[in-house]
């Protein structure tokens, strides 16, 4: 399970070999052994000595801003597996078979925003809106179509502006319609970040760095190297590759917050004013967490698997390191 800290001025500690979470309101005692993760969303504190206990019994403790960036982590220091797999890596910005990752990564995102409006177009009545759903699953899945065409290009350094041109078309053709189909009053145009210009990209985004957060902890187990990226170059001093892989899971977090707004569990006082946009305010984000947390606990049918969705990352990024070390020389 996970623990998602998301009240101010709560307290984490350790009593015995259990964490012992603390606020205003509650106290409660879980055990380690049923923890993978903690994350810290709002100002909270937490014990060295429930640090070292998380340490010791490999639990993740991960702490995100006030947009669901992830800023930082605590963990174990030990690699999670052998350093050929980041060597081999490395090789992938020139090898043809990293641009063959790319192409089924950003391809599976493409399908995958397909097959939502598809299934959005199922649940509707309006003629004029199921139109509209169909025409614009079927531009998305043109564009998916060009991106595993893309077979003149030798490496990704040749086809990365390419790739990013299919996906950048197929992203606008998507959220446009998405925008359009939410209640009246929390419509928007398309896609914006830090700040967000909307209520529903506010939340998206907030989604996004819970997700990044999930991607790079997979990494880390799987034994890749979350900074040496194929499509995102390492000029980003960032987790490059967690930017990369994250791109098919993304419309988890799309069904996760549109469920939420469709469903009118969404209200204007779950949101906060900034300059230049907004942002969630402590009440959206523990509703937007709880809903998450819930989601990934949810089994689904995933390669002929039925899996819970929070283990999809890490069955991929295990299934990606042995495919990097059998196919890179």
């Amino acid at each position: 399970m996970k623990i998602i800290i998301n009240t101010p001025g709560s307290y984490i500690q350790k009593n015995g070999e259990c964490f012992l979470l603390s606020n205003q309101e509650q106290k409660q005692e879980i055990s380690v052994k049923k923890v993978e993760q903690i994350m810290i969303t709002t100002a909270a504190a937490i014990s060295t000595d429930a640090i070292l206990l998380a340490v010791e019994n490999n639990v993740d403790i991960v702490f995100l801003k006030y947009n669901g960036q992830p800023y930082g982590r605590v963990w174990h220091s030990k690699l999670g597996s052998i350093s050929t797999i980041r060597r081999k890596q490395l090789k992938l910005q020139e090898d043809e078979y990293g641009l063959k990752l790319v192409k089924e990564w950003i391809g599976q995102k493409l399908q995958n925003q397909s097959d939502f409006l598809k299934e959005l177009m199922m649940n509707r009545r309006d003629e004029e809106r199921k139109t509209m759903l169909q025409e614009a699953s079927a531009k998305i899945k043109e564009q998916e179509g060009k991106v595993k065409n893309t077979e003149k290009f030798n490496d990704i350094d040749e086809a990365r502006y390419t790739i990013q041109g299919y996906e950048g078309t197929a992203g606008r053709i998507y959220f446009q319609v998405l925008g359009k189909l939410m209640p009246e009053k929390y419509q928007f145009n398309g896609r914006s970040k830090n700040p967000a210009k909307d209520e529903f990209n506010s939340m998206l985004n907030y989604s996004y760095g819970v997700l990044y957060s999930q991607v790079e902890r997979a990494c880390i187990i799987a034994g890749l190297d979350p900074y040496i990226g194929i499509m995102h170059t390492d000029n980003y001093n960032r987790q490059s590759l967690v930017y990369d892989l994250v791109e098919p899971y993304r419309v988890y977090m799309d069904q996760i917050v549109f469920k939420l707004f469709s469903g009118k569990k969404i209200k204007d006082e779950h949101f906060r004013p900034v300059e230049g946009g907004i942002y969630l305010n402590d009440d959206g984000k523990k509703i937007l967490m709880e809903a998450v947390n819930k989601a990934f606990e949810t089994k689904i049918r995933y390669r002929g698997k039925n899996i819970e969705l929070q283990n999809i990352m890490q069955y991929d990024c295990h299934q990606i390191a042995n495919r990097i070390l059998k196919e890179v020389l």
